[in-house]
């Protein structure tokens, strides 16, 4: 347990107090639940003087802060160096304020507080954000798959470093893959149902290859050469899914000194991210669509039904995260096909950047999303916005290509009899042109390719 360090799931608070306290469980319960380790510093060191008098004292005064108050659950942990608290929060369906009216989320180690415009969105989508504990009419335990469950306390053991504790009902039952009463949720069936498409039929993936760069052929005949439907639990539609995509890819081979390298159309990495976050974060309650993939000779879409959730924009894709299917994500974190929450989207950009590739391009509808992967090194909107840059706007723009992104002291170095406010305008012109998105803040800003 420690480790872990701070992020979208985990807090450690050296000592409890509470407005920071109730600042965080309104951030955890907004997003993606969490755990708060009260009694740790935040590098992970055990303070040892934490007492659970205290902490319940602190906890209540912190809940009488929220409106409307956080549903929590709390254990005594006992280290070597002394006693922690672990705190439970669960991601809520209701949306929690402070008594003064502020509205925060977690947003990777941090707690953000939200705008007006990003209340509402949260807001507007919380009375059906929990689809996926809704049990199934009609399904039973014997719906579900043994192998798989073992497979996932397998790989949730290699994850933790220890089997959760209780039995297989139990364990299913705390992570919201049954009830208490002992039905099947949705998202239980999609973890590890032998079938889900039978009761969820729209919980499969169609991939198809265009012969081409359009969906039809000549004369208006059918495009493509090869179509697979893909069904089944959603960890055996992802590795599928990756399977064939793979097989599709071209490949060729980079010599570099005496080392012969296979190198992909499209950075592994990236693919993999596309096919996961479609599977993991779609809106599972509409019918009559599936999650679709769709190569052509210069690139690959990946879309996914339902729109961007709770409060992500395309403005904030990049540094925000929030989970429309929470139980489903911590799914397939635990099986290993997620390596860290919220980072996903930043390292997709790198890795194509990286890989010589245009950035991915995000385009958000009210009931779809979809990422689009291009193979070659140019493609129209680039070349539009590269029209209207000066040269040392281009210069920052290659070197972003190369290194992933720039900071102001290298753009300096890039042009050194350039004055400082000069260097500092061209970028902020380039981010006000939804080229370069800027992160972090003073000492630490960076820029990278949107």
């Amino acid at each position: 347990m420690l480790d872990k360090k701070p992020g979208q799931l985990i807090e450690f608070m050296p000592e409890p107090e509470a407005e920071a306290l109730a600042e965080t469980l309104i951030a955890f319960a907004n997003a993606d639940g969490g755990t708060i380790y009260l009694g740790v510093e935040p590098g992970g060191k055990v303070r040892g003087d934490v007492f659970p008098e205290e902490v319940e004292g602190v906890l209540g005064s912190a809940q009488r802060m929220c409106r409307p108050p956080v549903r929590t659950e709390w254990e005594q942990i006992e280290t070597p160096s002394g006693t922690v608290i672990a705190l439970t929060v669960y991601r809520s369906i209701d949306l929690h304020s402070l008594k003064d009216g502020r509205v925060f989320v977690r947003a990777g180690a941090e707690n953000r507080l939200l705008s007006g415009d990003e209340i509402r969105r949260l807001a507007s989508t919380k009375p059906t954000s929990a689809y996926e504990e809704e049990p199934i009419w009609g399904a039973t335990r014997e719906d579900f798959d043994e192998t798989i469950i073992e497979e996932y306390l397998k790989k949730r053991e290699e994850r933790e470093g220890r089997r959760p504790p209780g039995t297989v009902e139990e364990i299913l039952t705390d992570i919201g893959a049954l009830t208490r009463e002992g039905q099947p949720t949705v998202a239980g069936l999609l973890l590890f149902g032998k079938h889900p498409q039978s009761l969820l039929p729209q919980s499969g993936l169609v991939f198809v290859r265009f012969m081409g760069n359009e969906p039809r052929g000549p004369k208006g005949m059918v495009g493509y050469g090869r179509r697979e439907e893909i069904t089944g639990p959603l960890c055996r539609v992802i590795e599928r899914a990756w399977e064939v995509v793979w097989e599709e890819m071209k490949r060729e081979a980079v010599v570099k000194g005496l080392v012969r390298e296979d190198r992909t159309e499209y950075p592994p990495f990236a693919v993999r991210e596309a096919l996961v976050n479609a599977v993991a974060h779609r809106d599972y309650r509409l019918r009559g669509r599936r999650i679709e993939v769709r190569m052509f000779d210069n690139r690959l879409e990946v879309t996914s039904p339902g729109g961007l959730p709770g409060y992500i924009t395309l403005d904030n894709i990049v540094d925000e995260h929030f989970s429309r299917n929470p139980r489903i994500v911590s799914g397939l974190f635990y099986w290993g096909f997620i390596e860290e929450l919220g980072l996903g989207i930043d390292r997709m950009i790198e890795e194509m950047v990286n890989a010589g590739h245009p950035p991915p391009e995000f385009k958000a509808t009210p009931y779809s999303f979809t990422v689009t992967l291009y193979n070659v090194q140019e493609h129209p909107a680039l070349m539009a916005w590269e029209r209207d840059m000066n040269e040392r706007q281009l210069a920052a723009i290659n070197y972003i290509r190369q290194h992933g992104r720039i900071t102001n002291r290298e753009y300096r170095q890039l042009c050194p009899h350039v004055s400082a406010e000069t260097l500092r305008l061209d970028l902020a012109d380039l981010v006000k042109k939804g080229v370069l998105i800027k992160v972090g803040d003073k000492r630490g800003t960076y820029y990278i390719l949107k």
